[in-house]
């Protein structure tokens, strides 16, 4: 991008020719796909990092410095537009979106790491000047020199209102949450100030990579054999990767022998397959199968019982994604194509399904940080119907004696409990299953018959499960 508004330069002093720093580069690129494509951070940072490493741009501490980037800017991108605006004359809106890219990433860099506040400044200064023009790093100079005066502590003691005046706008700048989604989690979470403090930070914390070895495929031994590999804390299948990595580059997940998948995603199929149920247990239907971790999970564990997988999803694509990681499960499965809520197969007929409905995925804005300032309370309305339908199907396609589990990657009230309930009332020969005995030697599960997974507490994503039995 040029600059037709650079100054005549002094006689005498040559012009230096702005420096490309590949990292920042690649981070800004980043920033402005999600920003102009409404693309998620991680569907579009690996393909870049990839392509920066097979042009020999970037070794492994680059990749990690530039993920750290993208993610740190989009996590606390709220509380660093309070910081920008407070330094600026003229309203963040009418700021170019790539100036405000800049200044964000800058901001991260001094707030936000441990990077040198003058190193901080001049890398940010020299991205604009590539990706700017110099007239307009001049601007980015002087408002990341106001940002550099102060650190995010004393920031936050500016910008922020104090908690006793307004407890969840507080909690909203200081932890870098819409205060629409405070409220949400709080009322979700209950109790004081401490559990949704420590909520929110986990929120904003690097989650680790979790693998899963899927029974009858791979055993946890073969992954716990890869660098600074651990046990997953509840899921008997699962490992963690404490430094991260590439999780692509291990043979058994090359393989599709194992596979990434959030910890709580685990635990609510598993949850789901350890149910008792009376007579055949040879039917088993995920209803809203993509991208297919937990139907692959679900596949490998009916396949050593005997019983069948059948894997709906409405999108194609996603129905594809699906198929892939069921492809070479030891026992019968079978993909479609369906919606969910216009089911082709018959009622009655299945002994287990699970129906992860489609959510606003605020249980997992460690993992996709812009969702949070992406959704909007009035999405809730638009999964409302969908998310209700999609159990009723649930109900009326499992046998009298057979178990449905209604899970979603949300705490919120109106896509959890109110879901359920609301359903229910229509179901009056269907009752709920105290679904903690399933999850065992997991804490910390509240007052049941549903449980609510959290962050801070079991170090997984926000699921939500809860277990319903067909009586009639």
């Amino acid at each position: 991008m040029s600059d037709t508004s650079r100054r005549p330069r002094k006689p005498g002093k040559p012009y230096r020719r702005p420096q490309k720093d590949p990292v920042r580069m690649l981070a800004f690129e980043a920033l402005r796909a999600v920003d102009e494509r409404d693309a998620y951070a991680n569907l579009v940072l690996p393909p870049l990092l990839r392509k920066a490493r097979e042009k020999g741009d970037f070794d492994g501490r680059d990749a990690a410095l530039a993920t750290e980037l993208v993610y740190g800017t989009l996590r606390r991108q709220g509380t660093y537009d309070a910081v920008i605006a407070a330094c600026v004359d003229r309203p963040l809106r009418e700021v170019d979106p790539p100036v405000l890219d800049v200044l964000s990433l800058g901001a991260h860099q001094l707030l936000g790491t441990r990077i040198p506040s003058h190193a901080a400044v001049s890398a940010s200064v020299e991205l604009a000047r590539v990706v700017l023009g110099d007239g307009r790093a001049k601007f980015v100079n002087a408002v990341l020199r106001k940002i550099a005066q102060h650190d995010l502590d004393t920031w936050l003691e500016q910008i922020a209102p104090p908690y006793d005046d307004d407890p969840e706008e507080h909690l909203a700048v200081v932890h870098a949450h819409p205060r629409w989604v405070v409220s949400a989690l709080w009322d979700s979470l209950g109790g004081g100030r401490a559990g949704i403090e420590d909520l929110l930070e986990a929120d904003n914390e690097r989650p680790e990579v979790t693998l899963v070895a899927r029974p009858g495929r791979a055993g946890t031994e073969e992954l716990l054999a890869e660098e600074a590999a651990v046990p997953g804390r509840w899921s008997p299948y699962a490992v963690r990767l404490t430094e991260g990595g590439e999780p692509g580059a291990i043979q058994a997940v090359k393989d599709g022998r194992a596979g990434v998948q959030d910890e709580g995603s685990q635990l609510v199929a598993l949850a789901l397959a350890n149910v008792p149920v009376e007579g055949p247990d040879e039917r088993w239907l995920d209803g809203c199968a993509g991208p297919g971790g937990k139907a692959a999970l679900l596949a490998a564990l009916a396949a050593e019982r005997g019983a069948t997988l059948l894997a709906s999803e409405k999108q194609p694509h996603r129905a594809g994604l699906v198929a892939k990681a069921l492809a070479g499960n030891p026992g019968p499965y079978q993909v479609i194509t369906a919606d969910g809520t216009r089911p082709p197969w018959r009622p009655g007929v299945f002994d287990r399904v699970l129906m992860d409905v489609p959510c606003t995925g605020l249980g997992a804005l460690r993992r996709r940080p812009e969702a949070r300032w992406r959704r909007r309370p009035d999405d809730l309305e638009g999964f409302a119907p969908l998310q209700r339908g999609l159990l009723r199907t649930a109900l009326e396609s499992v046998r009298v004696g057979g178990v449905v589990g209604y899970a979603t990657c949300s705490p919120h009230l109106a896509e959890t409990r109110a879901v359920v309930a609301d359903v229910l009332k229509q179901f009056p020969e269907a009752d709920l299953i105290d679904a903690r005995p399933f999850l065992p030697d997991v804490p910390a599960l509240g007052d049941g018959p549903d449980v609510q997974l959290w962050p801070h507490l079991h170090g997984t994503d926000a699921m939500y499960l809860a277990l319903i039995r067909r009586n009639g």
